[in-house]
């Protein structure tokens, strides 16, 4: 695949989907014309209408003048190519529409980067903000890095224990690991606590309503075993093994004491300093690990 576009066209047009599907117009509260040009030299473009010089005038009758075209007839329109244009312009044009000076309304921007980013993130992008514009948000694109592909496992744990508020926890660290650190935090330990309380659930383990993360991670372990089957006590490297998987239960301690120090849910005093993005996909590396273990193991066990 050219590198250029590496957002496939399927990817592309699912997007566009989406967008008509929420009954969305591309260009916000700006009229085509006036949208369009903020990308684009229109004057410079052929025009479709023989009438006229330009895609400018041809844009303004058939949009403004009258109303005969399809309100997001630019997705398929070939002089602008979005479903195949390299994908520094199909993501400036996704930018653009997440723009403040379009549209303006936070929930409305969030809804529509949030529906662009399902499926940017399938090929490694996405859309975050970047900075603020009269104290609204301004989105740019930017590439996934390994931090990703540690996401999608953690998806795919929560499928596997039809845990819709894991998934919804995993979204949520993704969103916020960038731009509220703590938040990310806090919730990589709400994540954890998910996890073991749906593998014990289904394993018919009780849960006690103050079971606390380290309670509920020992719980778990004991019930998941630490060492594998058929692994004698005696085989080389027993010990290490059990060392290892001992010390999940310190990786959710770690995490929950991470979280009271630095993560979202509790007052600071004015003196506080808040770590960083890199510390956040620290803490949601280990707590992914974790529940990808666990869950693993669980799955084995029941196969068995």
């Amino acid at each position: 695949m050219n590198k250029e576009t590496a957002i496939k066209r399927q990817i592309r047009q699912n997007i566009f989907d989406g967008i008509e599907l929420e009954e969305a117009y591309f260009g916000g509260r700006l009229d085509d014309v006036a949208f369009l040009a903020r990308l684009y030299d229109l004057t410079s473009m052929p025009s479709y209408d023989n009438r006229y010089s330009n895609a400018a005038e041809d844009i303004w009758q058939h949009c403004l003048n009258n109303d005969d075209w399809d309100r997001n007839w630019v997705f398929s329109d070939a002089r602008f190519r979005l479903l195949d244009c390299p994908d520094s312009s199909f993501l400036a044009f996704l930018s653009e529409m997440l723009h403040p000076l379009v549209r303006p309304d936070r929930e409305d921007q969030e809804k529509l980067a949030a529906h662009m980013n399902d499926q940017l993130r399938l090929v490694g992008w996405e859309l975050v903000e970047a900075e603020k514009i009269a104290g609204r948000a301004k989105y740019i694109p930017q590439q996934i890095g390994r931090f990703h592909s540690k996401i999608t496992r953690a998806y795919s744990a929560a499928d596997v224990l039809s845990s819709n508020w894991m998934q919804t926890e995993i979204s949520r660290i993704q969103d916020a690991v960038d731009r509220d650190p703590a938040l990310a935090i806090g919730t990589a330990k709400d994540l954890v606590e998910s996890c073991c309380k749906a593998i014990l659930e289904q394993i018919g383990v009780s849960v006690g309503k103050t079971d606390d993360l380290p309670t509920l991670t020992k719980k778990l372990c004991k019930e998941l075993g630490l060492v594998p089957d058929g692994i004698p006590s005696a085989a080389r490297g027993a010990d290490t093994i059990k060392v290892i998987l001992s010390n999940l239960t310190a990786i959710t301690k770690g995490i929950a004491e991470l979280r009271g120090l630095y993560g979202s849910g509790h007052g600071r005093d004015g003196k506080h300093v808040g770590l960083e993005p890199r510390h956040a996909r620290l803490a949601a590396s280990a707590a992914i690990a974790f529940v990808d273990f666990a869950t693993e193991t669980y799955l084995k066990k029941k196969t068995n």
